[in-house]
Order: structure tokens, then sequence, then C-alpha cells
């Protein structure tokens, strides 16, 4: 059996709101760099 006391159920919920955070960061950095990789192409057309 697991342990269920409260201050087992709080930390365990922290560290997968830390490791879903972490993902999202990374995701977002992602994001960015595309769109920045995106813009440089677009504005190389123009020239």
């Amino acid at each position: 059996m697991g342990d269920r006391s409260p201050k087992s159920v709080q930390k365990k919920a922290a560290q997968k709101q830390t490791k879903h955070n972490a993902s999202d960061k990374q995701k977002q950095s992602l994001i960015q760099a595309q769109l920045a990789t995106k813009a440089k192409l677009a504005a190389n057309k123009k020239k």
C-alpha cells in the first residue's frame, strides 16, 4: 500500500506540477525558436 498521508499527497502533487511546468517551459522555448527561425527566413526573402 502506498503512503496516503496529506503531506505525502501534497509532495507528490508538487513534484508532478514541477515536472509539468518544466515540460511546458521546454515546449515554449522550442516554439519561440521555431518562430524566430521563420521570422529570419521571411526577412531574408524580403531582401
